[in-house]
């Protein structure tokens, strides 16, 4: 073994991996050099132990023998005995407990065996693109007050949740920056989504013109601000928060260089506010309170519209309510990488390596919590963000749920075939997964597409997070569609994702078509290739009988043989329970495919009453398990 060799492993680098045909692949020297400049390994680690609920607690070996006590989480406290290998005897609650010995106090954070289980069986749930959503009152974009509608419409037609993408903190001022996926910060809200008190321009359009309505709804939210109520400006002073305010402050900050230097993020502004606790920084809060406190009120709008829309699900009985989604990470110049730069991993950015579907890899320009920072702070960035997540949500899922294992990091500049995977401290962010959803009495589903290691499905199962099981890629060996009585029961079932076709699409082959023309290509072999799929998949769902020229023949068909899984939640895309034949994301493309800016034709109300979404809801409502 080389040195390098030694000293990436002990970073938790993988010197080898295994891609996606099975191969052995091995990272170049150079590039192990890039990535070991880039990771912090120094600092003390945090005195923090994960352990399972009603089973021993493993201490360090230096502590073997010796006498404490412990405080837990409800008051208690009680006599600890560590034996003389290190085992001290198991705590029984869940919770964040803390142990007193030789002289130091110990986080003891204990994890229920598994995450909540689904409360109910045969259920369904839709998803859906909050943008896209069209409410009672007109709008460019759909918001939290939309949301609230559209929760209360599903509840009443029988769901059990609705799933939305992440609604993190994006950048207000830069109306190119609306992919949810590539947030500002992980902790706090998207202010866009803050219904505006002002009369909202109305809009027929199909699509979102994110370039002027971005800017009419702030336009619209500064005349709710210097309307607000005494009683308001008190709500607010009371949920600033010193967190929160420096996020303000960021937005602020971002405001006022976005608009006069066009700058994209704060690597962009002069170096002297670059650090947040600076005197420039100092000098910009005093003379931008009203800025700053603006960006605050809005926080605080979110906060309490996001909350109405968990409650309105509720209300309406949904037994699980709101999933919300987190992203695997945060970009790079956002305010969480300035402000919090510490924690996260920095010169790197996240993507995957190249495989069959993506020959080049991929490089999602973000970057995530670095591991070594987790165990110096004992891991309370994934804490705070996790709570961040869970709040006002009857579920969670976790988006490329592997990078709880492992993440595919690859120096910034460096295209993605230049990165290798980077060990995550996996027990210790599973176990405090389990706590957090235990806490929060949410379900989690675990993004688990595509490639993953041998085992991992197994331990997600084990732990209780479902997986995630997709129509078009349920084949057997043969590439045969897999019968819906032998799907998975550990996971939910589901006709698409927001990244792929949807059914119509995909019968049509419209994502094919796009790609074609992206590329300035022709579609022929793919639609060859497609056409036998649509063949084999109608057979699979209707035995002999001919097949369809009309997709919505498919859509009925995809839905019952989804509703037909044993799986605990049916979980359709809206776009699937309308027929639409147009997907919400093309992944792999910024402007050449219109993403994250389709808009649904009516209000969720009116549309769930049409009577081929209205079979199509009645399919689900009669789902039953065996």
């Amino acid at each position: 073994m080389t040195d390098l060799t030694a000293r990436a492993e002990a970073a938790g680098l993988c010197v080898e991996w295994e891609d996606a045909e099975g191969r052995q692949q091995r990272v170049a020297d150079a590039v192990l050099e890039a990535i070991l400049a880039c990771l912090d390994t120094e600092g003390a680690v945090a005195p923090f132990i994960t352990a399972d609920a009603g089973r021993p607690v493993m201490l360090p070996a230096r502590l073997a023998g010796l006498a404490g006590d412990i405080r837990l989480e409800d008051g208690g406290v009680r006599a600890a005995q560590i034996g003389e290998d290190g085992a001290m005897p198991s705590i029984a609650d869940p919770g964040y407990h803390h142990l007193h010995i030789a002289g130091e106090t110990w986080t003891i954070a204990v994890a229920p065996l598994r995450c909540p289980a689904v409360p109910g069986a045969g259920l369904w749930a839709s998803a859906v693109q909050l943008p896209s959503l069209r409410g009672e009152r007109p709008g460019a974009f759909g918001d939290f007050g939309v949301l609230a509608e559209a929760m209360s419409a599903f509840g009443k037609a029988g769901a059990a949740a609705v799933a939305i993408s992440p609604t993190h903190a994006l950048f207000p001022a830069d109306a190119t920056r609306y992919s949810p996926y590539a947030p500002s910060s992980r902790l706090y809200r998207n202010v866009l989504f803050v219904p505006a008190g002002a009369a909202a321009p109305e809009s027929g359009e199909e699509l979102i013109d994110w370039s002027a309505a971005i800017p009419d709804r702030l336009q619209d939210l500064r005349i709710d601000y210097d309307r607000r109520s005494d009683a308001d400006r008190a709500a607010v002073a009371a949920f600033r928060t010193p967190e929160r305010a420096l996020h303000a402050t960021f937005d602020a900050l971002h405001t006022y260089f976005h608009q006069r230097d066009r700058a994209t993020g704060w690597r962009h502004w002069p170096v002297d506010y670059h650090d947040p606790n600076g005197p420039a920084v100092t000098r910009f809060v005093a003379d931008h309170a009203d800025a700053i406190d603006f960006y605050l009120y809005l926080q605080w709008r979110a906060e309490a519209a996001l909350a109405a829309a968990g409650e309105a699900g509720r209300a309406a009985g949904m037994p699980i309510g709101l999933i919300a989604d987190l992203a695997i990470g945060v970009s790079g110049d956002g305010s969480d990488a300035w402000s919090r730069r510490h924690e996260l991993l920095t010169g790197l950015s996240i993507g995957a390596p190249p495989d069959p579907l993506g020959p080049d890899g991929q490089n999602w320009g973000i970057t995530a919590l670095c591991p070594f920072a987790l165990r110096r702070t004992g891991f309370a960035p994934f804490i705070a963000t996790l709570r961040s997540a869970f709040a006002h949500a009857g579920g969670l899922r976790i988006d490329h749920a592997l990078g709880l294992k492992r993440l595919w990091v690859i120096p910034e500049g460096e295209s993605a075939d230049k990165g290798a995977y980077l060990q995550m401290p996996f027990e210790d962010l599973l176990r405090i997964l389990k706590i957090e959803a235990h806490r929060a009495g949410a379900i989690v589903i675990g993004e688990d597409l595509g490639t993953v290691p041998p085992g991992f499905r197994d331990t997600m199962a084990q732990a209780g997070l479902l997986g995630m099981r997709v129509l078009p890629f349920e084949r057997d060996e043969d590439g045969g569609f897999i019968p819906p009585q032998q799907w998975d029961r550990d996971a939910v079932a589901m006709t698409g994702t927001h990244d792929i076709a949807t059914v119509a699409g995909w019968w049509l082959g419209r994502d094919i078509t796009w790609r074609a023309d992206i590329a300035d290509r022709s579609p022929a072999p793919d639609m060859a290739q497609r056409r036998e799929d649509r063949t084999a998949l109608w057979r699979a769902c209707a035995g002999d009988a001919p097949e369809p020229t009309d997709p919505q023949a498919m859509v009925d068909a995809a839905i019952a043989r989804v509703a037909a899984t044993p799986c605990p939640i049916a979980l359709i895309p809206v776009e699937d329970l309308l027929g639409l034949e147009e997907q919400p994301n093309l992944p792999g493309t910024i402007d050449e495919h219109p993403n994250w800016r389709r808009r649904l034709p009516d209000t969720t109300a009116t549309l769930l009453t049409r009577p081929a979404v209205a079979a199509r809801i009645a399919t689900l409502n009669h789902r039953t398990i065996a």
